[in-house]
């Protein structure tokens, strides 16, 4: 398995060409950048610069296995309101126009969230009747639209989880499996068995059950995820691409520290996950 680092995990005012000499220099072999709604990789950019942020990556030898944002689960198309669904339709088309500039194979997505106004049976619904579609949307431009499992009151067990993925039944939407997301509700080796090769890459974080809020996400290694069995569980399904950690937010000083023990942790992670 290789390691990266989401670019959340830096500092919201340095500009993208600093995160990756960071990341580099901090050993990790990827990053994961991220669609904004504004700023050098947003709505509002053009795609040759876009294409000049792949180029600065390749040149240091970072690879780029994944690409994210909040924009998809802030306008989500299974909204039942007809101009949200309009307006996250324009947003996925420009981030999969943007990762396939970028040569990203795999693109994160929230799916929206169950509220008093979208009921859990009708986000269900939508969800596996929109999502084919978004799939060959996707298949177009030789990316994977990823579905990840956030504290969003929906697709809250594996079995549910990957049912809904075998129901939208497209081999361009996978699962993006966030194994820290899981341990207020549930074990992560157990989530990564049941879904199997459905997963097509992975944020990492860790956790501390104890607190059991926003607060309990915590540096790798200093919570309470069991990653000798998350190490077991990726073997035993075959998953050996990416481990994204994505550490948020970053370290008010120093952020340096938090890169260079992130990927150090991984390094340790990996390794015993491989012995």
């Amino acid at each position: 398995m290789k390691k990266a680092i989401s670019a959340w995990s830096f500092p919201a005012e340095l500009s993208i060409a600093t995160r990756l000499e960071q990341a580099s220099a901090a050993g990790f072999d990827g990053i994961e950048l991220t669609l904004e709604e504004t700023g050098e990789l947003s709505l509002e950019s053009a795609v040759d610069d876009v294409k000049r942020l792949g180029t600065m990556a390749a040149d240091i030898r970072l690879e780029l296995p994944s690409l994210a944002t909040i924009l998809c689960g802030l306008h989500p198309v299974i909204s039942p309101d007809a101009a949200t669904e309009v307006r996250g339709r324009d947003i996925l088309k420009k981030y999969l126009e943007f990762a396939a500039t970028l040569e990203v194979p795999y693109v994160l997505v929230v799916p929206g969230m169950v509220t008093p106004e979208l009921p859990y049976d009708e986000a269900y619904k939508r969800l596996v009747d929109i999502y084919p579609q978004l799939g060959d949307e996707a298949k177009e431009h030789g990316v994977t639209i990823c579905v990840e499992n956030v504290w969003n009151k929906f697709l809250l067990s594996p079995l549910e989880f990957r049912d809904a993925i075998d129901a939208i039944d497209h081999p361009n939407v996978r699962a993006y499996f966030d194994v820290g997301n899981v341990m207020l509700t549930g074990y992560p080796d157990q989530w990564i068995r049941i879904l199997g090769e459905r997963i097509a890459t992975v944020h990492v974080k860790d956790f501390r059950t104890s607190i059991g809020n926003l607060d309990g996400f915590v540096d790798l290694l200093e919570g309470d995820v069991p990653w000798d069995r998350v190490m077991a569980a990726f073997r035993e399904v075959g998953y050996d691409y990416y481990l994204t950690a994505e550490m948020m937010p970053p370290y008010k000083h120093h952020n340096a520290r938090l890169l260079e023990a992130s990927a150090r942790s991984l390094d340790a992670i990996i390794a015993g996950g491989d012995t």
